[in-house]
């Protein structure tokens, strides 16, 4: 499974069930998870919060919990995440369809190369949708959609990002982006960049389970040079997709950083993990304004 499908998995599963996470902790040991936590720090050392690269989606039973993060969980005073409301349907519903339909749409299969042709009719017959309903689905729309249909073990419903709003329950939560505004990206890409992205998508249904579970086992060990090679590969080795979907939102997530960092309250920012790594990550972006970000886990 490619790093970033398990985000493209959680924007669509929203549309369709409500969901709940399991509670499941761990406290240390040589197996314990090591996921991606960073403290945010001045200059001076006084913590101003913490960084933390979520996945979207695990298989039942995933472990990913360690003491370090019940830590910055009990300890910050926000969850800031990429959506808030992850079960509100008619939210994510109202933000999707306006941008993903339109007119004259040509055939599906004439948007990938033909040698991907059989394999798309299959991946959408694992859906409820026949080729024909695609007229008037875009070609990065029709790339969620037929996301969905890829068979993993991972499941949005187990997301790091679900139990953290369990976590702050009766704390506040806020979103750094917003459904829209995240559905807004992939509209923006250029026809050619959303057929290269549906074609990844196609390509991405041919591998096996050991292939799609490798970003679940780099993250769970937090192997920071594995995942920042997985977000360059697949669909995120597509140039454009890469600038819009990674560099370009962290860039613009930064200056909303430093404002919440410089409040009161203490934010925990949970995010895909894809968008902490690299020289392009949020980690880097934050070091470069003069913050000290330091590996917690």
């Amino acid at each position: 499974m490619n790093l970033f499908r398990s985000a493209l998995l959680a924007l669509l599963a929203c549309l369709v069930a409500a969901c709940a996470q399991p509670d499941e902790r761990e406290t240390g040991g040589p197996d314990a998870p090591n996921p991606l936590l960073w403290e945010v720090a001045r200059s001076d050392g006084s913590v101003e919060g913490w960084l933390m690269g979520t996945i979207h989606a695990l298989p039942d039973g995933a472990r990913w919990r360690n003491g370090a993060i019940d830590r910055a969980v009990a300890d910050a005073d926000i969850l800031v995440m990429e959506i808030d409301d992850l079960d509100d349907r008619k939210a994510m519903a109202a933000a999707f369809q306006p941008l993903a339909f339109s007119d004259g749409q040509p055939p599906l299969a004439a948007r990938v190369r033909p040698e991907q042709r059989e394999q798309l009719a299959d991946l959408v017959g694992q859906t409820s949708y026949d080729l024909d309903d695609f007229a008037r689905i875009e070609s990065w729309s029709a790339a969620l959609i037929l996301a969905q249909a890829i068979e993993t073990d991972a499941d949005a419903r187990n997301g790091v990002d679900r139990a953290l709003v369990e976590d702050f329950s009766g704390r506040p939560t806020m979103e750094i982006e917003g459904a829209r505004e995240q559905f807004a990206v992939f509209d923006e890409l250029s026809e050619s960049a959303q057929r290269a992205l549906l074609a990844a998508i196609v390509e991405d249904s041919r591998k096996d389970e050991a292939e799609r579970m490798e970003p679940i086992t780099l993250y769970l060990t937090g192997d920071v040079d594995g995942l920042e090679r997985l977000s360059r590969e697949g669909m995120l080795a597509i140039p454009e997709v890469r600038e819009a979907l990674l560099t370009k939102r962290n860039a613009r997530w930064t200056p909303r950083i430093e404002r919440l960092l410089a409040r009161e309250e203490r934010p925990l920012i949970a995010v895909g993990a894809a968008h902490m790594v690299g020289d392009d990550g949020l980690v880097a972006l934050l070091e470069a304004e003069g913050y000290r970000v330091t590996r917690v886990q």
